[in-house]
């Protein structure tokens, strides 16, 4: 498997490109800006993308879909619990003072415990709510090392907010506790902003799982 990470837009969110190395058919994770980058990049490659699966639908991680998904003819998919933040598009971009993107139509939804398979690689979508209602992460547990794609739950030092639209404290803690840090200690965690980190490293470092048992849940 590889991963090409483009870092996209004035959010700086991390777009992923993740391919399989034998037969070049490829997902892309949250499209978020820089569309045409993103094609760009996938026809330099001669990619055959094959699903857009958007880890939530904030404005950072969706903005790119109408210019990515058409060109590329891929499926789009985000869990159900997402749609409405999705339709609330205009909203998000009002808060931040933007242009409305564009919206295309999410082909289906991307339920808890589904596989995603492409070429000779296979994944898994974990709900993984508390930044927003219906986040989803990529778990690929057959690399080695192992990889999850995190979305905006879990990044270097620190955790997505909690404090917006859709998004829970308490959903966010039972998150890290009951998903996060039941995962092996060298899984890589690609995160949705900054860098990639590993589970050991997080829970050695990061004070909000390190002190996770004292979350009110």
């Amino acid at each position: 498997m590889r991963i090409d990470t483009l870092t996209v837009g004035m959010f700086q969110s991390n777009c992923f490109v993740v391919s399989c190395e034998d037969t070049g058919e490829a997902i892309i994770i949250d499209p978020g800006d820089e569309g045409d980058r993103i094609v760009d990049h996938v026809k330099g490659k001669k990619l055959d993308v094959k699903l857009i699966v958007c880890t939530h639908a904030h404005i950072d991680h969706v903005a790119a879909l109408p210019e990515v998904a058409p060109v590329l003819g891929a499926p789009v998919v985000m869990h159900k619990d997402e749609l409405v933040l999705y339709e609330n598009l205009d909203r998000q971009a009002m808060l931040f003072g933007l242009e409305p993107p564009g919206k295309v139509k999410i082909d289906r939804s991307l339920a808890d415990g589904e596989k995603i398979v492409f070429g000779k690689v296979t994944g898994e979508a974990i709900h993984t709510p508390g930044h927003s209602p219906g986040g989803i992460s990529i778990v690929f547990r057959d690399e080695n090392p192992p990889v999850i794609f995190a979305g905006d739950v879990l990044f270097r030092g620190s955790i997505g907010r909690t404090d917006l639209m859709g998004a829970s404290e308490r959903q966010m803690a039972k998150t890290l506790k009951e998903i996060f840090l039941e995962l092996p200690n060298e899984m890589v965690v690609y995160p949705g902003h900054g860098p990639e980190t590993t589970i050991s490293r997080e829970r050695r470092s990061n004070p909000f799982l390190i002190d996770a048992d004292g979350w009110d849940m």
